[in-house]
C-alpha cells in the first residue's frame, strides 16, 4: 500500500465555502500525477468509512476529493451520526439542496482536480447512497470519464433536491463516459422496479455502462454496523476499481 498524504482545501462556491478532504501517494505535488476521483459520501458527510474508502482508491494510485456535500447547511468539519438525528438531518439537507447546487459543487470539485499538479486531469467519479446519485450526475460532467454508483437512492424516483424534483433520469443522455452500478436486491431503497427503470433509461440513452447486483441489503459497502459484508464490500471495489483502471489510467 502506497504512503498517503491527507488534506484539506476550502473552496469558494455559490452557496458558500466547501471543505473538501483531499488523498493522495505521497511525494512532492507535481513529482507524479495521478487520475483524480471526486468521491461522493453517503448522507453522513465525510465519517470514517467514507474516509477510509478515500484512502483505498488513494492508495490505488488516485487523487481523492471527497466534499462536503452539505456545506450551505452546516459548518466545515461537520460529520453527522449513523443514529436516528444524524439520519434525519441528513434526508432533511438532501431535501433542502438545490439540485443545481449539488452541480455547480460538482464543478468545483473537478476542476480544482483538474488544476492540481498531482492530478493527471482524468477524472472519474464514485459515491455511495445519496453519493451513488451525485456520482452519476457528476458523470454529467465533460469533464468526467468514468462513475462508479454504489446503491445510488432517488434516481429512479428522480426525487432528489430541493422540492424532491430532480431529472437525473431526463439528463442520463448528457453522459459521455462510462458508467458502472452496483445494486443490492435486498435495498428497499431502490426496489426492483426502480433498478429496471434506471436500467432501461440507461440503454435507451445508449450511455456506455455495467451492471452489477449483488444479494445485500442497503450500505453492504460501509465497513461498520450490521449491513456491512466484507465479500461483495471487496467485490465492489474491485469492480470499481477496473472500471476507473480501463478509463482514468
Amino acid at each position: 500500500m502506497a504512503t498517503l498524504v491527507e488534506d484539506s482545501v476550502d473552496l469558494p462556491t455559490p452557496t458558500g465555502t466547501m471543505r473538501v478532504h483531499l488523498y493522495r501517494p505521497a511525494g512532492e505535488p507535481g513529482a507524479a500525477r495521478f487520475p483524480g476521483l471526486a468521491l461522493y459520501s453517503e448522507i453522513y458527510q465525510e465519517t470514517p468509512p467514507i474516509r477510509r474508502s478515500a484512502l483505498r482508491f488513494a492508495s490505488e494510485g488516485y487523487m481523492v476529493a471527497v466534499p462536503e456535500v452539505f456545506h450551505e447547511h452546516e459548518p466545515p468539519g461537520t460529520v453527522l451520526g449513523y443514529d436516528k438525528e444524524g439520519t434525519d438531518k441528513g434526508n432533511l439537507y438532501k431535501y433542502d439542496t438545490a439540485v443545481a447546487s449539488f452541480d455547480a459543487d460538482a464543478e468545483t470539485v473537478l476542476a480544482h482536480l483538474a488544476a492540481h499538479a498531482s492530478c493527471t486531469g482524468r477524472l472519474g467519479a464514485v459515491g455511495f447512497c445519496l453519493g451513488g446519485h451525485l456520482a452519476f450526475r457528476a458523470a454529467m460532467n465533460p469533464r468526467v470519464l468514468a462513475a462508479s454508483c454504489f446503491y445510488a437512492t432517488d434516481i429512479h424516483t428522480d426525487s432528489l433536491g430541493r422540492g424532491k424534483k430532480s431529472d437525473s433520469l431526463a439528463r442520463t443522455k448528457d453522459i459521455r463516459g462510462e458508467v458502472m452500478m452496483v445494486w443490492g436486491r435486498q435495498d428497499p431503497h431502490v426496489p426492483a422496479e426502480g433498478r429496471a427503470r434506471i436500467h432501461a433509461r440507461l440503454s435507451e440513452a445508449e450511455v456506455r455502462f455495467t451492471w452489477h447486483e449483488v444479494n445485500a441489503v442497503h450500505a453492504f459497502m460501509r465497513d461498520e454496523g450490521p449491513r456491512y459484508d466484507p465479500a461483495l464490500a471487496a467485490l465492489g471495489y474491485a469492480l470499481a476499481l477496473e472500471t476507473f483502471g480501463r478509463t482514468l489510467r
